[in-house]
């Protein structure tokens, strides 16, 4: 009987594309250094829980990084902390194990690979439970602001793209023999282009000359893209643009209406973004890891415009404090940063500290690496673990949380807040007055 090929589950979200685009790129690595011999098979585990709003994440994703921002701001702050991690992932497991258990028997992988922290505890927790037999690695997606989810001990491996996220998860107390520094996994279709500049341009068709810079906002196409259109193109009209408005079908038709001329070439959802990189000068892009990474790759100095969400903050962070491209956050800043970067001095300045800012081969590094999991055995689980009540899940939440019992409030506390007369003095007061009503001649008998 013929041995069946090792098999790699990528347990992601679809909550923004970052996720996803990474265990594609790892995928895609792993086939060119395995050929056929590995089967990799990507599952949206949030969306397999099947409990109302996790199995809903990627929808309300999308709401709340663009119409609610403070709020998802505000529940990251609220669940970044080992133990509300802990809290929280033992009680979407206890409703939701069943459907994990179904979506890994599905696959029935020997090594699962976690691209998204709200995926790790519930994978591991499953595994522990049920004595799978598979080993479990963490490939980081975030540069510098990790989620506490990120940090999960029951891991193999995590394998993170910088200096500062190992240092980070450090601190968060993962074992430093856990750890693996790569690189971000980009495409490596990215690292793999090799023609020049003026190649690329005349593959697009676009005019060769002058100074091109590519604007997009990720796959969803957000922003305010039209009036940075207008601004660069009042500022600079021998500039060229190429604007990707992503899967936004109403940005790109109300752009291509308005007849911005030859020197503005419009594009939807895109998937030769390694071209149109090598054919810019420079990229302007929000904060986000997947395709501000896939800009540094190719060596192209960056605008970063925002950040979505407090985890891509510290991508700001990455940018400026390697000199790698400037941080505009409002559109009128824009014309002036990229004013500086023309300068031939200061883009060649900034070119150079790219050439070492970070690894081109991350996904190759990251396919390795986990060809070399798949083949080791899985750790030995000894016994099988009890699912808590739903009653010791409460109590253990309240105790994770540490938040405050309640109790009822004593009455010297209270007067003493509200500096209320004690109760006593009261009582006296009145006994007082009523011996001198005894005492008074029109009382004596």
């Amino acid at each position: 009987m013929e041995a069946q090929p090792p098999r790699i589950l990528f347990a992601i979200s679809d909550t923004g594309g970052g996720h996803r685009s990474g265990a594609v790129a790892i995928e895609a690595a792993i086939q060119q250094l395995a050929e056929a011999g590995v089967e990799c098979h990507i599952v949206d585990m949030l969306t397999s829980t099947g409990v109302p709003v996790v199995s809903a994440a990627p929808n309300l994703y999308d709401q709340l990084s663009t119409r609610w921002l403070p709020v998802f701001d505000f529940f990251y702050r609220l669940t970044d902390g080992k133990r509300r991690v802990y809290a929280i992932s033992s009680l979407v497991y206890a409703a939701a194990h069943r459907n994990i258990l179904r979506a890994l028997e599905s696959v029935r992988p020997n090594l699962v690979v976690s691209v998204h922290p709200l995926v790790n505890h519930l994978v591991g927790n499953t595994r522990r439970t049920y004595r799978l037999r598979f080993r479990f690695v963490t490939v980081v997606t975030d540069l510098v602001s990790l989620h506490a989810s990120w940090a999960d001990p029951q891991v193999e491996l995590c394998i993170v793209p910088t200096a500062e996220a190992y240092d980070r998860l450090r601190r968060q107390g993962m074992p430093e023999p856990k750890l693996a520094l790569t690189g971000f996994p980009v495409h490596p279709k990215f690292a793999a282009y090799l023609g020049t500049r003026r190649d690329a341009r005349e593959r697009l068709g676009v005019a060769n000359p002058p100074f091109t810079v590519l604007l997009t906002s990720g796959g969803v196409g957000a922003g305010n893209m039209g009036e940075v259109v207008d601004d660069l193109r009042a500022a600079y009209p021998d500039l060229q643009l190429l604007v990707v408005t992503g899967k936004n079908a109403a940005l790109r038709d109300a752009l291509l209406q308005r007849n911005l001329g030859p020197g503005v070439h419009i594009y939807g959802f895109v998937n030769n973004m390694e071209e149109l990189m090598a054919a810019a000068d420079v990229v302007v892009t929000k904060a986000g890891p997947g395709t501000l990474m896939e800009a540094l790759v190719m060596r192209r100095p960056v605008i970063v415009t925002q950040a979505v969400g407090m985890q891509e903050r510290g991508n700001i962070d990455f940018v400026l404090n390697h000199e790698l491209g400037a941080f505009c956050p409002t559109a009128d800043r824009i014309v002036p940063a990229l004013g500086e970067l023309m300068v031939p001095e200061t883009y060649a300045a900034t070119v150079a500290r790219l050439q070492n800012a970070v690894p081109r081969d991350g996904a190759m590094q990251i396919a390795r690496i986990l060809l070399e999991q798949v083949r080791m055995a899985p750790p030995m689980r000894t016994r099988r673990l009890r699912l808590p009540s739903l009653q010791a899940l409460r109590r253990l939440s309240i105790a994770r949380l540490r938040l405050p019992r309640a109790r009822r409030p004593r009455l010297q506390a209270l007067r003493h807040s509200l500096r209320l007369p004690r109760v006593r003095s009261f009582a006296r007061w009145r006994r007082r007055r009523s011996n001198r009503r005894s005492d008074s001649p029109n009382n004596l008998t």
